[in-house]
């Protein structure tokens, strides 16, 4: 690359005015890169602060509704559920990860009923539903593999039919992308997208997600042996190839922030959708920084969202996604 030398180079004529800078502008977000995660509980007209990530509650099924009709209001194109489930509830073969009539299934039909327009998706892991907080099936103290394959199944076919739009298999265990495809072909979900967990890293930065959804005080051990090596990167590439090998539609990396050399190596090397998941911990340093005035709060959420699209991101998993969509569109108005 060649480069005039100054005075002939002036770069800050690029960025004199505002209407120059947004001509000239490298990475755009718009509203239609957002997906919002929600957290639903049992229960009617309620809803729960998560007291480690501000802002943010736990939604009855109703109140869940009204969070699908303000996203679509708001533009926003995806929510995503997670469920707080009742301990009583949760098992160690986590049958209640299949039961049609789970916390998570009746939200998503009671939103796709009230708001067809808006996407669902869905979370295929098993620890929301496991006595031991794991994401797959504990046998004798160790995560069996295809046991778990196969109770991730059962909890695929019953998310596709309550009417899930894109199933996120967050779990990590070897094979399930194509035995999930392998079951939805075969009971004729072949429009469900599969937006795999391709490069998930064993992350502090969950605490409070685990927080949310109620796993993290049930859990034995870590997840270190099915979850990525935060030090490794290149490892990333094999995870994301076989994904895509066994019917994967979209590639996710989670964490998102720490971990923005991944993303763009993952897109780099390959042609499907990329998206980042702006996980619970990022966002919760943001809020807390904010409230305690050490940052502009609303300029660090964008331009955290920003990084993630110039990284390569096509899309972000963000619980800032509807204040997000509010600013940009008062930027859209100001024009």
């Amino acid at each position: 690359m060649i480069t005039p030398a100054y005075p002939a180079a002036r770069p800050r004529r690029l960025r004199r005015t505002p209407w120059v800078r947004r001509l000239v502008r490298e990475t755009n977000l718009t509203v239609d890169d957002l997906i919002w995660p929600i957290f639903v509980i049992e229960g009617t007209n309620r809803a729960e602060p998560v007291p480690s990530m501000p802002g943010v509650e736990r939604l009855t099924i109703d109140r869940a509704v009204r969070a699908a009709e303000e996203a679509a209001a708001l533009g926003i194109p995806c929510i995503e559920l997670f469920p707080n489930t009742d301990p009583a509830l949760k098992t160690c073969d986590c049958r209640e990860a299949w039961n049609p009539e789970n916390l998570v299934c009746r939200a998503t039909r009671a939103i796709k009923q009230a708001v067809p327009e808006i996407g669902v998706m869905l979370d295929v892991a098993l620890d929301p539903y496991n006595a031991d907080g794991h994401d797959g099936i504990v046998c004798d103290g160790v995560i069996h593999n295809d046991r778990s394959l196969d109770a991730l199944v059962r909890q695929t076919l019953v998310q596709a039919e309550a009417g899930a739009d894109i199933l996120g298999p967050s779990d990590m265990m070897d094979g399930r992308v194509g035995a999930m495809r392998a079951a939805l072909e075969r009971e004729g979900h072949c429009d469900v997208l599969i937006m795999t967990y391709a490069a998930k890293y064993a992350s502090c930065f969950f605490s409070p997600f685990r927080d949310a959804v109620g796993s993290g005080g049930a859990l034995k051990g870590d997840k270190k042996t099915y979850q990525m090596d935060p030090g490794n990167g290149s490892e990333s590439l094999r995870e994301t190839a076989m994904d895509i090998a066994e019917g994967a539609d979209m590639l996710m990396v989670k964490p998102g922030l720490p971990y923005l050399d991944v993303i763009r190596r993952i897109k780099e090397a390959f042609d499907a959708p990329v998206f980042a998941y702006n996980v619970s911990g990022e966002y919760s340093m943001i809020k807390a920084a904010a409230q305690a005035g050490w940052l502009d709060g609303e300029r660090a959420m964008m331009e955290s969202l920003a990084a993630f699209k110039r990284a390569g991101c096509d899309g972000v998993l963000t619980y800032f996604a509807p204040d997000a969509a509010r600013v940009l569109a008062r930027e859209r108005q100001r024009g």
